[in-house]
């Protein structure tokens, strides 16, 4: 009998999980991509979306973190609860915490009534706060309590309210810098940094982008009403050389507007912005040689050389303004003052 109600567990366990997979296949149609940066954060998904954990997405603007944060939460056993977002950094401080906790009637100026807050609203659910990092530092006090005690209260309120809700957060900062730097609490950092999920940059995932095009042509010709038939081989060429700043957002956004002057045929490379058609990935780069003589070279030191020769000629073109080299050179700011520092580079009087 025991060995039968063991069998009996373990089938049951692996129907579970079966329709566990089959709800998030479903929940991450929408999330384009068979590179192996997203088969990671597919597979990441997979795992994690059934539990309650605190998890933390981190991204470039446009890369598509509420569109992930949407498909968890379809992915898992809340799916028929509420999905309550809320943008941290588009929502003035001073409204924020009504918007998170609600607030009662006369609570401040302008309070005629009574408002439910977006943390009572998802009960049961889950709540994204996308660009955390935008939060003050008053309101990162509020939300630890939150996190820690699932309870709050309204502004103005002396009531208590207990909630039972799945944090999904997201940011494109750097919270562990914003930690050295003092503009986010460490405390708050590691109770978020529970389960990290980051989503790669649209130039670090260049085969996705024929996928992506399909996939907003399709959507576009369907709402825009028009009959675009595909993209040719060298547009998509183009595409994929482009450095897409502003990632999936701005590659949708010029599909749109492509599709729409466009209207029907097949967009060909010269339907694509001028700038995209120059782009500097497009043509080939030549790099400063070293000989090698009888006795070799250095490989380690030839590269740091053409480094610090790089890095001062950035500093150079925009007159030591540190934050104008380092997205010239495509880097944090703190990484090139780091190797400003190594190099021990100097402006020449």
């Amino acid at each position: 009998m025991a060995n039968l109600a063991a069998i009996n567990a373990e089938q049951d366990n692996c129907q579970s999980n079966r329709e566990n997979n089959d709800y998030a296949d479903k929940a991450l149609k929408n999330v384009i991509g068979k590179s192996p940066a997203m088969k990671k954060v597919f597979k990441m998904v997979r795992r994690v979306s059934n539990s309650d954990s605190t998890i933390l997405i981190n991204g470039e603007t446009g890369t598509g973190k509420g569109v992930l944060a949407k498909a968890i939460h379809k992915a898992s056993y809340r799916r028929n609860k509420p999905f309550v977002s809320i943008n941290c950094g588009a929502i003035p401080e001073n409204l924020l915490e009504s918007e998170l906790f609600g607030h009662v009637k006369g609570a401040f100026t302008g309070a005629t009534s009574a408002k439910t807050g977006k943390f009572e609203s998802a009960n049961g659910g889950t709540v994204f706060l996308d660009e955390i990092g935008d939060m003050s530092p008053d309101l990162q006090v509020k939300l630890l309590k939150v996190l820690e005690e699932q309870e709050f209260e309204p502004v103005g309120s002396c009531r208590t309210v207990k909630v039972d809700v799945r944090i999904i957060a997201a940011t494109h900062r750097d919270l562990e810098e914003e930690v050295q730097k003092g503009s986010f609490r460490e405390d708050l950092f590691y109770r978020l940094y529970v389960i990290p999920i980051r989503l790669p940059a649209l130039r670090h995932r260049s085969e996705d982008i024929p996928l992506l095009a399909e996939y907003f042509l399709n959507k576009l010709n369907t709402c825009k009403a028009t009959n675009i038939e595909g993209i040719s081989e060298e547009a998509l060429a183009f595409m994929q050389r482009h450095d897409w700043p502003g990632n999936v957002r701005e590659l949708a956004n010029l599909l749109e507007r492509t599709i729409v002057l466009k209207s029907e045929g097949v967009i060909l490379a010269e339907d694509l912005p001028e700038k995209m058609l120059q782009n500097e990935k497009s043509i080939p780069v030549s790099l400063p040689g070293c000989a090698i003589g009888e006795n070799g070279i250095s490989l380690s030191t030839a590269v740091s050389e053409f480094e610090k020769s790089l890095i001062y000629q950035s500093l150079e073109k925009t007159d030591w303004v540190k934050n104008k080299a380092a997205k010239l050179l495509k880097v944090k700011r703190t990484t090139l003052v780091e190797k400003i520092k190594r190099y021990d580079l100097k402006k020449c009087a």
